[in-house]
């Protein structure tokens, strides 16, 4: 079984939609970020943090992390926390519940040499609960009908199924960078239903490289975003809408506008960042060069750039009292709140246009002299633009 899965539990939002999809990414070269390393490093610290609560042996691993830092010393502490929380609450179903953690998980009863590693697994009577630590800090992830946390459950029914009556699946994304913890609960039958009438026929489509291709926010974790055609013709159509022959553009056609831009600016983004990395890696793209962008100076040397100025009679340095996050993790959360709370406010947001759907209450321009400013302020820079 090799490391990574063709269909991965990860990556299942995306083949899901867009089974086809499967092989090309298999085919793409595996880039292990920064950021994906880091994930791995807290994670870590959280298995050695929980392993620890449940008085079993580990050794701590907080000398071998590149990473490691009190930001998630935290993130880990609280993950923990919360993962015992959900274990006292499934003593109350009986006395000794089964707590798996780092859990390897097989879902290839439905999927193709689908696997997976569930973070935390608790099993109880009539209970089975899959926690997810998520380390990151971009995408916000939700627990509801999440993919990824149902096939762990799959694997975790199928494998513990036997042993205990489980009527009830919980899932729960624990998200600290983004104060996220969601949770979400469905019956044994909703997901084998699931399992059974989307997840197995969609993945045989996708194992054996058949299906439709689809574009829309799944594409954002696609391998071949940047030169997929069916993203482009998707893309080029939204740019080619039909627009009534008068010189402006009304308030219908602006709205009909405005949720296709973040889809095309993000396309395009992918496909200048593509063709860049790969003309760097000598292809040739016909009437277009490699030159040299713009770039600021620098010192060569700011320890000797700050003795000579200092030699001179001058203060090469500025003091700057450090911002919020910056003081919260030299301070610790804790003493931050117990100092700083009362010193710290959140000023309202600059108003941003967003779909009905959106869960955030109306802005009110009318009531809010904030509004009025940033409109006042907005005009100013375009009467001087014009100017």
């Amino acid at each position: 079984m090799s490391k990574h899965a063709l269909l991965s539990a990860s990556a299942s939002e995306r083949w899901l939609k867009c089974p086809p999809s499967a092989k090309l990414c298999a085919q793409q070269e595996d880039k292990v970020s920064s950021y994906a390393q880091q994930g791995t490093d807290a994670h870590e610290l959280c298995r050695h943090l929980v392993e620890t609560a449940l008085g079993r042996p580990s050794r701590d691993p907080t000398g071998e992390l590149a990473y490691y830092d009190a930001e998630m010393q935290e993130a880990a502490e609280g993950y923990r926390d919360f993962v015992v929380e959900q274990i006292e609450e499934a003593k109350e179903l009986c006395k000794d519940p089964l707590v798996c953690v780092e859990q390897k998980l097989d879902f290839s009863k439905w999927v193709e040499l689908g696997f997976g590693t569930g973070d935390c697994v608790i099993v109880a009577d009539g209970l089975l609960h899959v926690i997810d630590f998520k380390y990151g800090l971009g995408v916000l992830v939700e627990a509801t009908e999440n993919s990824q946390l149902k096939c762990y459950a799959l694997g975790a029914l199928d494998t513990f199924g036997d042993l205990y009556d489980i009527r009830r699946i919980k899932l729960s994304i624990y998200q600290p960078r983004r104060e996220n913890v969601d949770t979400f609960e469905l019956s044994a039958e909703q997901l084998l239903k699931w399992a059974d009438e989307v997840l197995a026929p969609t993945a045989k489509l996708a194992y054996e490289g058949k299906g439709e291709f689809a574009v829309g926010e799944h594409c954002r974790f696609c391998k071949v975003k940047a030169t997929c055609r069916k993203r482009a013709e998707y893309s080029l159509e939204l740019a080619q809408y039909e627009f009534v022959e008068v010189p402006t553009l009304d308030e219908i056609e602006i709205a009909a506008i405005l949720p296709r831009i973040d889809t095309l600016v993000s396309w395009a983004d992918d496909v200048k960042d593509y063709a860049l990395k790969q003309a760097l890696a000598g292809v040739h793209y016909p009437g277009w060069k490699l030159v040299e962008g713009r770039s600021n100076r620098k010192y060569t040397d700011e320890a000797a750039v700050a003795g000579a100025v200092s030699n001179a009679g001058y203060d090469p340095y500025e003091k700057k009292l450090l911002g919020i996050t910056a003081m919260q993790k030299k301070l610790g959360k804790k003493v931050f709140e117990q100092l700083l709370s009362e010193l710290v406010i959140k000023p309202q947001g600059k108003p941003v246009l967003a779909p009905d759907s959106d869960s955030r209450p109306e802005f009110n321009a009318a009531k809010n002299d904030f509004a009025n400013d940033f409109v006042n302020d907005f005009n100013f820079m375009e009467v001087n633009d014009n100017e």
